[in-house]
């Protein structure tokens, strides 16, 4: 299942901006993958942290070749040590341990987070251990499929905006200036500065006549 985006939101990022036009008629439409489930996507989340997305899959191939599902259940049921084995830190233990355990309490609600404006779900979910701001807005993207996320701490979506628009640095002024000029599909536009930041804009295809 990928997050579902289309002309609407297409052409008004287009109509907004000429070098994200231009980066979107060279990149194309971009295919992002998305869940359903909010608990796997919060562990997923955490598991990749600061790793490789390749030691992410490898931990999440262990866990899912271990559990089938990953379940609040599950996790709360099993203990640390065995979670420690498919590759975590202590610290990735503790917080979906936590995470579970919350759960299980009722102290966490999943189906409220659904109901959530953007800021309230970013902030339920970051006040979680382990949780932060942007932890919970890629759940908010890749779960929950809100279309108007733009992540300051997202090293991808910084090193994006500087290739498009030649700049040494972001500050948080110059970014809250293109979250306006991007909102209210904010995400979209983030799908096209990671690719940006992924090299699919090389020299040779013309990003130097941005």
């Amino acid at each position: 299942m990928f997050f579902e985006y289309g002309e609407t939101e297409i052409n008004f990022l287009k109509s907004r901006d000429e070098k994200l036009a231009a980066a979107i008629d060279k990149i194309g439409h971009v295919y992002r993958e998305v869940e359903e489930d909010l608990f796997s996507t919060v562990v997923r989340t955490v598991v990749g942290q600061q790793i490789s997305g390749k030691a992410q899959k490898t931990v999440l191939d262990r866990m899912e070749n271990f559990f089938g599902q990953i379940t609040p259940e599950k996790i709360f049921e099993t203990d640390r040590g065995k979670l420690r084995s498919f590759g975590m830190s202590f610290r990735k233990v503790e917080c979906i341990k936590n995470f579970a355990e919350k759960i299980s309490s009722g102290e966490f609600d999943l189906a409220a987070v659904e109901k959530m404006p953007d800021d309230d779900a970013t902030e339920y979910i970051s006040s979680l251990k382990g949780c932060g701001v942007w932890t919970a807005e890629m759940v908010l993207i890749f779960c929950l499929r809100r279309k108007n996320i733009f992540s300051f701490t997202d090293g991808g979506i910084i090193r994006g905006l500087k290739i498009l628009y030649s700049l040494d640095k972001v500050s948080r002024k110059t970014f809250e200036i293109y979250r306006e000029k991007f909102s209210p599909y904010c995400t979209i536009a983030s799908f096209y500065l990671w690719e940006i930041a992924g090299g699919k804009l090389s020299e040779k295809e013309g990003v130097e006549d941005f």
